[in-house]
């Protein structure tokens, strides 16, 4: 099943985990001490980009959306303009990663963004319960989002059988997957018994949605005149761009081969060291240019994130060089690859677990979704946790050879 004990699974003594911590301390510590001038710029000029780029698809579409080569270029530019406002902007600014500057526009407790989900339940559910829970299973509803099954820890039902059906569902709606995952419904309605937070919640999410609906599909179209279907059709391809490439970027970070999910009961007596090597062995990479990590709102980088969620984006390139060198002296996995690849094994994952347990051919302990400490258990001693899992690939080759 999944990983109990994170320092075993890493191969790692108690000693050990503690002087990874105080190196990770280090490294956080040297960019906290850093930011400045170049991080102020580096956000200004994002937002400057990204409403140039709204402002500027919206002309498109409001001067020439009946041309249908025209269209298609507003509607990707509006798409681009979506990605960034959620990703390298409302995403990174609701961590908190520029609240240092003071700025009350570009803060934490201020940015509302462009979804119908609001700012205030997300960053409960992301920032409080995901990323301090992250692929603890049964505690982390980021671990499949309430409808998918990822991990074996999650006992087969006949529902699951969907799980394509319902991932394919998910990515194309993706924002309202975001919005709606601790909300129900009918909390919102007046008679409601449901407790006051839960109710509040629910309005909260009602409220949003009606304006994100009323500003994309009722006041753009109206304004865009002659044009006004072809603007409304424009912004419904533009969420959709947004939408399934949220999706690709989160599921590429979180259910790739090698992303492990954990069982833990004692999350409270946890270190800080301990925290971040669960992080480290939780999420993956994205390989990819500057135009990747821009658009993925640096969550190319998802394992500097994970570790380091409050530190400015533009950052996190600089910082994965330093993390890989920390990962190969301890001889832990660093788990990067295409997107493609990622996304590919994410959807594989899906698919292999719509089926009952019955039918998968590895062990619950040694499965690429789910991975134990066990899984180790009747193998010979290795130095370190690549190493053994680079041991036990060559092993499978040669037996299946």
């Amino acid at each position: 099943m999944a990983i109990s004990d994170v320092g075993e699974y890493a191969h790692l003594t108690a000693e050990q985990v503690e002087e990874l911590g105080r190196e990770l301390d280090a490294i956080r510590d040297e960019v906290l001490a850093s930011r400045g001038a170049r991080d102020y710029k580096y956000i200004h000029s994002i937002i400057r980009l990204q409403r140039g780029l709204e402002i500027g698809s919206r002309a498109l579409l409001y001067f020439g959306a009946r041309n249908r080569t025209v269209w298609a270029i507003g509607a990707g530019v509006l798409g681009v303009a979506k990605i960034l406002e959620n990703m390298e902007l409302g995403h990174n600014v609701m961590h908190g990663q520029w609240d240092w500057m003071n700025d009350p526009e570009i803060h934490s407790t201020t940015w509302e963004w462009d979804l119908v989900g609001s700012s205030a339940d997300w960053k409960h559910t992301h920032n409080h319960l995901h990323h301090k829970f992250t692929n603890i299973v049964g505690m982390d509803d980021d671990v499949g989002f309430g409808v998918l099954r990822v991990t074996r820890d999650v006992p087969w039902r006949p529902r699951y059988s969907a799980n394509v059906l319902f991932n394919a569902f998910l990515m194309v709606g993706f924002e309202w997957g975001i919005g709606l995952q601790a909300v129900e419904l009918g909390d919102a309605l007046p008679g409601s018994k449901a407790p006051l937070q839960d109710r509040m919640r629910a309005r909260r999410f009602v409220y949003k949605a009606g304006q994100q609906i009323l500003k994309d599909y009722i006041l753009f179209p109206v304004l865009a005149g002659p044009g006004g279907r072809q603007a409304l059709t424009a912004t419904l391809a533009a969420n959709l761009i947004r939408n399934v490439w949220t999706n690709a970027v989160i599921f590429c970070g979180h259910f790739p081969d090698g992303a492990e999910k954990f069982t833990m009961t004692d999350v409270a007596t946890e270190t800080q060291a301990e925290w971040y090597l669960r992080q480290m062995l939780g999420s993956a990479n994205l390989d990819g240019g500057p135009i990747m990590n821009l658009l993925s709102g640096n969550l190319s980088f998802q394992i500097e994130h994970h570790m380091f969620p409050d530190l400015p984006s533009n950052r996190y390139a600089e910082i994965s060089l330093k993390v890989r060198e920390v990962c190969e002296r301890y001889d832990l996995p660093y788990v990067s690859g295409p997107l493609w690849k990622q996304y590919l094994q994410s959807w594989r994952t899906i698919a292999r677990l719509s089926l009952p347990d019955k039918y998968l051919r590895r062990t619950s302990d040694d499965a690429p979704e789910t991975r134990s400490e066990k899984m180790f258990e009747y193998g010979p001693p290795m130095p370190g946790l690549a190493t053994a899992l680079a041991g036990l690939r060559k092993r499978r080759a040669r037996t299946r050879h």
